[in-house]
């Protein structure tokens, strides 16, 4: 017993030696500081912090910065800017690009300015420690991007604009970090310019043009290897951080490259970016988090009144730039001040790139231990005071948004959107998922439900229990993702009149089927059982052939008939192909005529949905083959059609199925029909009246008149 005390108490020694002690405890830490401090209205980031403080080194000194720490904060420092990289909306920072340079120039110029007078005339540091201090005033990292993450506004313009212009401030004061230690070294020469401009070309070409091309290639051959995915994305992200140290950069940038570059490739509603953000945030970042608070040492206060003033000066100087900046942008660009408040929040926050400057500065001799300490203060106040301003400000964007949401928004019945998706072939299964997952509506209480149908006979029992064998995968293919599945089994006479039958019975929104194949010479495309199902349920209804993962698609191509704004589906359809859209950070070209233009680009302004939408008139129906000059192999084609008997119905969307099948055959595409008529109205009421005949002989009317028509056409040619 003695013995095993002894022990014990030698493995408890300060500090901590034990691998498996230190990550024990860490993971407690962990797990226990946000818990604890969330009744303190604390945000969890800070508890992370001064956890680190505690333990640190100059704390209890329980751990010390050993390299397996280093390692490991290292690892979760990279993650925060590959998931700020991964997560920025491209579409949104496109449309705002011009604001992040403009912000990126405000919060890289201005605490620069006011830096360095501070630095050179107050606290009289000579010019290389004033510029390489001043310098990293402008710097500031992501580290209350996951507060914005968890409240679900990381979509919103001023996080995209202070994005962007993160990366455009911490590379310029990289480089100055680059020129400083060239200068102090008397390397500043003809030579060094050439070589870092070469090297960060270099950098470029291979994370944007070969890499993107090699995940694709990835992505197609291993399709169903899941766990290889994630392997795939960690070995680029240190591969493009180990690069950008190469080409004389921070590891940073190349971690938020590869953010950027593997964008368009990971959805973000995919299991692939659940699992990427699930593990950042459960176990990297909070280490990163903690390697930060061990690094402040509180005692240097107790060291004389010159490194106080030095730390209050920086500090001061740091905060004030950054407000500025926020403050700045906000008048130009008129945002709101709950999104000045998110941009300050944001950018305020001194961790990855400051240590990075302030270290080597100090490794170097420019720098002196009063400026080192004075940062490490700095740091923690920066970072408390950006993950209150962020949380606050986040919170308040919510409350906005939902108070400005549109009439149509709020009638809408998101909150209860159900998608059905009935099962003929699983093999096909698995894209279908994936493709009812990222248009759902995260808002959706309800699950997505995967339907089999199995044939009335003596064997139906048996069939049944195979079926739910088979569709008990896709709901561990969907928990990845944090979407519940319900599997439906169900025995009926015919599949059409089953998925008819569901569809009514768990009140259905959006029906989502597999391209039919046809078995015989003398089937139709969409056959009887398709036509069944449009025939009897006034559902939303989604007839999809996906060729490839959707992820490898660069557009969506939407051909929309005269009058289909009129349909009581138009604004489901076009707000799940917005949504696509933006999930896949592509754009759509939309083909129809002014009038359904107009009542697009209207409805996609009034629910605030940052699609890219480009339109090219089109009119010629007849001639529907002209649109394939302009279709592309990686293109995603969508046909809005429509039932019989609906307002923008003509006999010329009966025929497009099969010319979309016979001459786009190796493009992923999908036939919308939409709702034609309000929910509540129950269709079997109207079951025995029915307008069958009277559009069939129209239509013939229609066909006999185009027909007199080319004839006299081609004798008035004559």
């Amino acid at each position: 017993m003695t013995e095993f005390f002894n022990q014990l108490l030698h493995e408890i020694e300060r500090p901590l030696t034990n691998p498996v002690l230190i990550f024990s405890l860490i993971l407690f830490i962990i797990l226990l500081s946000p818990i604890l401090l969330r009744r303190l209205n604390i945000p969890g980031i800070i508890g992370l912090i001064i956890a680190g403080v505690i333990i640190g080194p100059h704390g209890l000194y329980i751990l010390e910065k050993n390299s397996a720490i280093n390692l490991f904060s290292t690892i979760g420092l990279l993650y925060i800017m590959f998931i700020a990289g991964l997560e920025l909306d491209l579409n949104e920072f496109k449309s705002h690009r011009n604001k992040s340079l403009v912000f990126g120039f405000f919060t890289f110029i201005i605490p620069l300015g006011i830096g360095f007078p501070v630095c050179h005339y107050f606290l009289n540091y000579d010019f290389n420690a004033s510029f390489l201090t001043a310098s990293m005033f402008a710097t500031h990292t992501l580290v209350a991007y996951p507060i914005v993450s968890k409240f679900g506004v990381s979509k919103n313009q001023a996080v995209a604009i202070t994005v962007g212009g993160t990366i455009l401030t911490d590379t310029a004061v990289l480089i100055i970090l680059a020129v400083i230690m060239g200068n102090s070294q008397g390397n500043l020469n003809q030579e060094f310019w050439i070589r870092l401009g070469a090297s960060l070309i270099i950098f470029s070409a291979i994370m944007f043009i070969v890499v993107p091309r090699i995940a694709k290639w990835f992505f197609r051959k291993l399709e169903s290897e899941k766990h290889s995915h994630y392997i795939f994305v960690l070995s680029v992200v240190f591969f493009a951080a180990f690069l950008a140290e190469v080409a004389g950069v921070e590891p940073i940038i190349g971690a938020f490259v590869a953010g950027l570059a593997l964008n368009k490739l990971i959805p973000h509603s995919s299991a692939l970016m659940n699992r990427i953000e699930f593990i950042g945030n459960s176990l990297f970042i909070p280490f990163f988090l903690i390697s930060v608070g061990m690094l402040v040492d509180v005692s240097v206060i107790m060291n004389g009144p010159t490194a106080l003033i030095i730390a209050a000066t920086l500090t001061i100087v740091a905060v004030t730039g950054k407000w500025l900046a926020a403050f700045l942008t906000q008048v130009i660009f008129k945002f709101s001040s709950s999104q000045r408040q998110l941009i300050f929040g944001l950018s305020n926050a001194h961790a990855a790139a400051t240590l990075a400057v302030i270290l080597v500065g100090y490794k170097a001799g420019i720098l002196d231990e009063n400026i080192l300490n004075g940062t490490i203060i700095l740091i923690l106040i920066t970072c408390i005071i950006a993950s209150f301003a962020t949380e606050r400000a986040a919170k308040k964007i919510i409350v906005e948004t939902e108070d400005d949401s549109s009439d149509l928004f709020k009638n809408s019945s998101a909150s209860n959107e159900h998608i059905l998706i009935p099962v003929a072939n699983v093999g096909k299964m698995e894209r279908l998922l994936d493709f009812a997952i990222l248009i759902k509506d995260k808002k959706s209480v309800n699950p997505v439900s995967v339907l089999s149908v199995v044939s009335d006979n003596s064997e139906a029992e048996k069939n049944i229990l195979k079926a739910k064998s088979k569709l008990e995968g896709f709901v561990r293919q969907a928990s990845g993702t944090e979407t519940k599945v319900n599997v439906i089994t169900t025995i009926d006479h015919n599949a059409a009149s089953g998925i008819t039958r569901c569809s009514r019975e768990i009140m259905a929104d959006i029906i989502v089927l597999g391209w039919p194949q046809r078995s015989g010479f003398l089937d139709k495309l969409f056959g009887v059982k398709i036509e069944s199902i449009l025939n009897n349920t006034d559902k939303t209804t989604l007839i999809c052939f996906l060729e490839k993962p959707l992820e490898l698609h660069k557009r969506i191509v939407l051909a929309v008939p005269p009058l289909a704004e009129h349909e009581n589906g138009f604004g489901l359809w076009l707000t799940k192909f917005a949504k696509l859209a933006h999930e896949l950070s592509i754009p759509i070209h939309a083909h129809c005529n002014e009038a359904t233009e107009k009542s697009m680009k209207k409805f996609l302004n009034k629910q605030k949905l940052s699609a890219s939408l480009n339109v090219s008139l089109f009119n010629d129906w007849d001639d529907f083959l002209v649109l394939a000059r302009n279709i592309h192999a990686d293109d995603f084609i969508v046909l809005v059609s429509a039932r019989r008997g609906a307002t923008s119905y003509t006999s010329i969307l009966d025929g497009l199925p099969l010319k979309i099948e016979k001459h786009f055959s190796d493009n992923s595409r999908v036939i919308i029909y939409p709702q034609q008529y309000d929910g509540n109205i129950n269709l079997e009421n109207y079951s025995e009246v029915s307008t069958e005949t009277l559009n069939r002989g129209i239509e013939v009317v229609q066909k006999i008149g185009k027909e007199i028509g080319s004839m006299l056409k081609k004798k008035n040619q004559e």
